[in-house]
Parts: C-alpha cells; sequence; structure tokens
C-alpha cells in the first residue's frame, strides 16, 4: 500500500507518539496563552501586578481581606481593551483593609479600624474624585473633583450606592502575598510574559545571525570559511554569562538591552550547526545538479539548502529557548535583568529567596517552580522534534 503522507506528517505523527514531548508542546502552548492574556486571568490587573497592600505583606497561601475602595483624587485615563491586555488596568482606587465587624457607616462617613486604630473617611470619597473638601449643600454634596471640575451629587445617590456595597471587595491570594503585600499568583503568570517575550526575541536574533554566516561559510568555503569559524570560536571562548553582563554594563540595564544581550550570545550554536549541515548538503547530487543547470547561489541557498535546515535548526531554537530563559532569570536575580517593579521569576528569587528557610518556602519555590517547568517544556520539545525529524525513524 503506498503511504501519501508527506515528510512533514510522518514527522508529526513520530512527534505525537513521544508523550514527554507531546507534554512539552502543550505546556509551552499554554504558556504563550498566559504571555497574552497574562493580564485578565491574573487576579491583580495593576499594571505589573503591582497593586502593594502593607497590611497583607507576606499572607499565607488562601489567605483573603475585605478591602474599602477609595476613589483616587485624578482618576487614570481610561485604558481601552488592547492597552489593558498590554499593560494591565490602571488603578483608580486607593485600598484599605478592613474588618466587616468594625465597619459602620454614620452621618457623611465610613468609619473603620486600619493599623490597630480607628478611622473615617467620607462616602463621597468612596465614589467620586474629589480634590478638596466636600461640601453639604442641603439634599446635595458638592466638590471639586481632580480636572477642576465642580459637582454635585444627592445625598440619597452617594447612600445607595453604599447600601449596595459597590465600596468593598474581597481580595484572595491563591498563592499568598510577598513582602511588599503583592499577589504573588499575579506577578508568577505576568511572568510568563517577559520570559517568552525574552525567549522569543533572543532566538529571532540569535537564529538571523547564526544562520547568515553559517550558511555563508560553509557554503563558499575558503576565506570566508575561515573568518566565519575564527568570529564563532573567538565567541564561543567567552562564558556566556560573562559576555552578557559585558553587553549589559556597556548598553544598560532596559528590557531591551536584555533581548539583545542574550541573542548575541547564542548564534554561535546556530552558526556552527547550520555551517556543518551546509557543508554536507553542499557537495550532494542535487546541489551539484543545480549548480549544472546554472542556478544563481541565492536560488540554490533560499530554495535548496535552506529548507533543508530546517529540521536541525527547530531543533536548536527550542534549546536555546530554554537556554534564553534561564540566562534572563538569572541576570534579573542578580540584579542586571529586567528591572523591578516588572514581574521577572529572576527578580522574584532574588527578592524572596531569603524566606525559603524562613517558614515560607513557597515564595521562593513558586518562581523556581515555573522556570523549571518551561525549561523542560523547551527542551522536551527539542528532543522531540530531533526525534521526529531523523528520517530514519519508524
Amino acid at each position: 500500500m503506498v503511504n501519501n503522507q508527506t515528510e512533514y506528517q510522518k514527522a508529526w505523527r513520530r512527534f505525537r507518539r513521544n508523550r514527554p514531548a507531546l507534554f512539552g508542546l502543550w505546556f509551552v502552548v499554554l504558556a504563550i496563552l498566559v504571555s497574552v492574556f497574562g493580564y485578565t486571568i491574573a487576579p491583580d490587573h495593576s499594571p505589573d501586578a503591582n497593586h502593594q497592600i502593607p497590611e497583607m505583606a507576606l499572607a499565607a497561601p488562601g489567605s483573603s481581606t475585605t478591602l474599602l475602595k477609595v476613589r483616587l483624587a485624578r482618576e487614570p485615563e481610561p485604558a481601552g481593551f488592547i492597552k489593558r491586555l498590554l499593560s494591565g488596568t490602571p488603578v483608580s482606587f486607593r485600598y484599605l483593609p478592613v474588618t466587616p465587624e468594625t465597619l459602620r457607616q454614620e452621618g457623611d462617613s465610613v468609619f473603620f479600624q486600619q493599623a490597630k486604630r480607628p478611622d473615617a473617611i467620607h462616602l463621597v470619597n468612596l465614589f467620586f474624585s474629589v480634590e478638596d473638601r466636600v461640601a453639604s449643600n442641603g439634599a446635595q454634596y458638592q466638590f471639586r473633583t481632580g480636572t477642576g471640575e465642580v459637582q454635585q451629587v444627592s445625598k440619597a445617590a452617594v447612600l445607595e450606592k453604599w447600601h449596595n456595597g459597590s465600596a468593598l471587595t474581597i481580595r484572595t491570594f491563591p498563592l499568598g502575598a510577598d513582602k511588599y503585600g503583592r499577589c504573588i499568583l499575579s506577578r508568577l503568570l505576568l511572568g510568563f510574559r517577559v520570559s517568552m517575550t525574552v525567549g522569543l526575541i533572543s532566538v529571532v536574533i540569535s537564529l538571523s545571525i547564526g544562520l547568515l554566516m553559517g550558511i555563508l561559510g560553509g557554503y563558499y568555503g575558503g576565506r570566508l570559511d575561515d573568518l566565519v569559524m575564527l568570529v564563532v570560536n573567538t565567541v564561543w571562548s567567552i562564558p556566556t554569562l560573562l559576555l552578557v553582563f559585558a553587553i549589559v554594563l556597556a548598553l544598560g540595564r532596559g528590557i531591551g538591552i536584555i533581548f539583545l544581550a542574550v541573542g548575541l550570545t547564542m548564534w554561535v550554536d546556530v552558526a556552527r550547526i547550520v555551517r556543518g549541515q551546509t557543508l554536507a548538503l553542499r557537495g550532494l547530487p542535487f546541489i551539484e545538479a543545480a549548480q549544472s543547470m546554472g542556478l544563481g547561489d541565492r536560488r540554490i541557498l533560499l530554495r535548496h539548502i535552506l529548507p533543508n535546515l530546517l529540521g536541525p535548526v527547530l531543533v536548536v531554537a527550542a534549546g536555546n529557548f530554554a537556554t534564553a530563559i534561564l540566562v534572563e532569570s538569572g541576570l534579573s536575580y542578580l540584579g542586571f535583568g529586567v528591572q523591578p517593579p516588572a514581574p521577572s521569576w529572576g527578580g522574584m528569587l532574588n527578592e524572596n529567596y531569603g524566606y525559603a528557610l524562613g517558614g515560607k518556602p513557597l515564595l521562593a519555590l513558586a518562581p523556581a517552580i515555573a522556570i523549571a517547568l518551561t525549561v523542560l517544556a523547551f527542551n522536551l520539545v527539542g528532543n522531540g522534534l530531533r526525534d521526529a525529524l531523523d528520517v530514519k525513524s519508524s
């Protein structure tokens, strides 16, 4: 019976048989979805999940608290769907932890217990942006907003809002809170975006440089190949972290510099593999036939050699993705990577590693497990691609 499956279909069939590789692929897909929709699914929707509630510092996993929402005097500009997806929802309220037992409303004010002392706030401040004191004018409240506009609202409407419970919310911390009172789960989820973005851009940079130098050196040979190998061996001789440190110290600590630094340290692996594969392909009959037919070097490289490099390049790209995540986490742990308050797994380890032996190990274990699982997933995918693209496999 004739098998009409293409080589790619056969490779996919072999890949699906590899259970660890399939698990790695599903985890990578999940990581991509979390990276895109992180702000939507995270409990804390604020930019960088940096909403701090000092009273909840080092709260245990599963802890929850009742918060009284106080409208800020100056409201941020409303964010559209794309902006909320990319950078979160700007904070419009100040949140005060309260206990329902001590919370009561008398006249124009709400009284509550905060930091072991009684406190009070005007009802209008809960629902409207108020720049100065609220004046009572019969059945109306009058105040000036943060934009300078004088506004009036009926007392009955304010009381109705209060009795509807819209001034209260409950915040839960599924994995607990860090020393600043920030939600660990939210920062962990947003850390996927940082790691996946660093990995993606670094791999694109490394593939672009490595493919170009490897193909040119392997195809043309001679002095060009000697020059390529000289550059490759020179960069190869420099320890990865040392080279990354040098680039970061020279160009700065911005997140864009991290992309560039990590990408510039991984292209040598791509160049060595691509050069070796190109040298092997250059001597095959179909390449010699193309040359004898008068096809130009550009067409041969793009139409005949580059497609045959797809398998090895995908394998090394998966490995480089995992390496990029590890390098970025190491840099952030040492303070040279993504800078606070951006949620980076390495930065979370740096902030919380002291609590690992202090009775709150989850603060350090959560980002460590996220790093380990993500790196493992990409390595499993790389191994699965290597076996699936091996034409000798059944």
